[in-house]
């Protein structure tokens, strides 16, 4: 494994060392080798070049998971630009208020993307790009048009004996300087862009290179499940993937149960980065039916024949990922107690992984062959991580690390930064743990009120309660996670809600809902809104008392 002493000698090395091998698949569609790729990124680069992009300007991205999602991304930084990747889960409101928010030039957009978005939302754009065949959607500028309407004609001029393998040359980079800007919202007046460093992206995909790293090959293929924009799919599935040589495959579309079991099994993946809810979904439903008999429980409770029955039950839940996978690794959200007993149980190779945005994404991790159960691993390679507890083993307290993957800060907030790390360096992650002896980090509970989706997207109550107080008798709201759901509990606005029976209550309140959801990615919806009967406590500077309120 030859390991580069920067981001983008890692990709340049990646792409000479595998040249002729496949490197990036959409799902039951087209092929990319690293060949393919190093062209393609030479194209755009050639395109900013000529559209006169500058080093360090922002070229944002927003798409479904695909081969030219991964291209692009490649590119702006190859080039020295600064990557913006959005989610595509956002709505149009959010998606425009994040190109605006970090200035970015270009957008590059997917194809639903560009029939939701409004152009004339982001007036300062120069141009939209569509990802699916980097044909221009709209385009602001005469340079931008007659680059991409020549591109065919500049690139054979610039190499007309053929692209090859000495023309591959990427900006140099410095360890501190911005890679990406990755926002945690999208919403006016709480989006944050954490800005990530080189150092950031190195620091994690050698981590990965260097841990289980050591039993995927180059060649070997990887699925693409979690959504790249979203820091934790980006490092640990395409990053690593593409700088050790793997071959990625992207399913290009909304990853279903029934979809990602059908790719497990085609693709056969040498290792899965995962969620909680996709595992959780394949257990409940494919294991849990045939083990929770009583003949199954019987045998499971003999001696004598139980490690037999757990090295069968193993096999058949190995073979529902594919059969192939070193091991799963999850993160994003907790996992199920009770699917990751049953998991450890059987012997079957799960680990957990623990990280923030704020450090692109990675704090701990530990191979599954180390792996302590109700753990998320130990502390990784280049940081540190603090208890801030009289008894950091046993009393819980805030997690706090500083190290190679923190953040520079928050774009354009230096207020948000200050809140979040001190004058030593120390981030400040809101949530609290334990740490034993051997740096194994247990997360134990939150102090921040961020909610974390099944899926592991961030969800900010704030952000929803915002909207929904400004919808019709509704006074003051809070919002909750019950299990995988949402649900509101609002107190009603008693200057309005005289002459309102219950049942007519109830109904403007179903209303407030759908009309809310409609506003909202589907990840972060409400699920029910439940009358509250009395005004919610408050702390003395008028703000609620979540927790009061988390189990109602």
């Amino acid at each position: 494994m030859t390991t580069a002493k920067s981001f983008n000698a890692c990709i340049q090395q990646a792409i000479l060392d595998n040249w002729d091998a496949d490197a990036l698949t959409d799902y039951q569609g087209v092929t990319l080798q690293y060949h393919d790729v190093a062209r393609k990124i030479e194209k755009i680069h050639i395109l900013f070049e000529n559209s006169h992009v500058e080093k360090g300007d922002k070229i944002a991205i927003c798409g479904r998971n695909s081969a030219h999602w991964a291209v692009t991304f490649l590119a702006t930084l190859t080039y020295g630009a600064v990557a913006v990747p959005v989610l595509h889960e956002f709505n149009a409101e959010q998606i425009h208020n994040i190109v605006n928010h970090s200035g970015a030039r270009l957008l590059f957009a997917g194809d639903y993307i560009v029939k939701e978005i409004s152009a004339d939302a982001m007036p300062h754009l120069e141009g939209i790009v569509n990802l699916p065949d980097f044909s221009l959607h709209v385009s602001r500028s005469e340079k931008l048009t007659y680059a991409r309407e020549h591109l065919n004609y500049m690139f054979g001029s610039k190499y007309p004996r053929a692209f090859r393998k000495e023309h591959v040359n990427y900006h140099v980079d410095d360890a501190e300087e911005l890679a990406l800007i990755n926002y945690t919202s999208g919403t006016t007046g709480f989006s944050k862009g954490v800005m990530l460093p080189y150092r950031s992206l190195w620091s994690n995909v050698e981590v990965i290179r260097r841990r289980p790293g050591r039993f995927v090959k180059p060649g070997d293929n990887i699925l693409s499940i979690l959504p790249m924009a979203h820091m934790y799919g980006m490092a640990v599935e395409f990053l690593f993937g593409f700088c050790h040589g793997c071959h990625l495959f992207f399913l290009t579309r909304l990853p279903s149960p029934a979809i990602i079991a059908k790719a497990f099994a085609e693709i056969r993946p040498a290792i899965i980065i995962a969620v909680p809810l996709i595992i959780e979904k394949i257990i409940r439903k494919k294991v849990f039916p045939v083990i929770q008999n009583n003949r199954m429980r019987l045998l499971l409770a003999m001696p004598v024949v139980s490690k037999k029955v757990k090295e069968k039950i193993c096999q058949q839940v190995y073979e529902a990922f594919g059969g192939r996978a070193y091991e799963v690794i999850v993160g994003g959200a907790p996992l199920s107690k009770e699917v990751e007993e049953f998991l450890l149980s059987i012997g079957f190779p799960v680990t957990l992984g623990y990280g923030t945005t704020e450090c692109g994404p990675l704090i701990s991790y530990c191979d599954h062959q180390e792996f302590v159960a109700g753990s998320c691993g130990r502390v990784i390679d280049r940081m540190e991580v603090q208890i801030l507890s009289p008894d950091p083993e046993h009393v819980p307290g805030e997690i706090v690390t500083r190290g190679t993957n923190v953040m520079l800060g928050y774009y354009q907030d230096e207020v948000a930064t200050a809140k979040v790390v001190d004058e030593n360096g120390w981030y400040h992650t809101g949530d609290l743990g334990t740490m034993d002896s051997r740096q194994n980090v247990f997360i134990r509970g939150r102090i921040k009120n961020m909610l974390l989706g099944s899926n592991g997207q961030n969800i900010y109550p704030e952000e929803i309660e915002d909207k929904l107080n400004s919808m019709p008798l509704v006074a003051e709201s809070i919002v909750v996670q019950q299990g995988e759901k949402l649900v509101a509990l609002v107190y009603p606005d008693q200057d309005d809600k005289d002459g309102f029976t219950d049942e007519e209550m109830q109904g403007v309140m179903e209303q407030n809902r759908n009309d809310l959801n409609g506003q909202l990615p589907h990840y972060c919806q409400l699920s029910q809104i439940r009358l509250h009967d009395e005004e919610f406590q408050k702390t003395p500077k008028k703000s609620i008392k979540r927790y009061l309120y988390q189990n109602i």
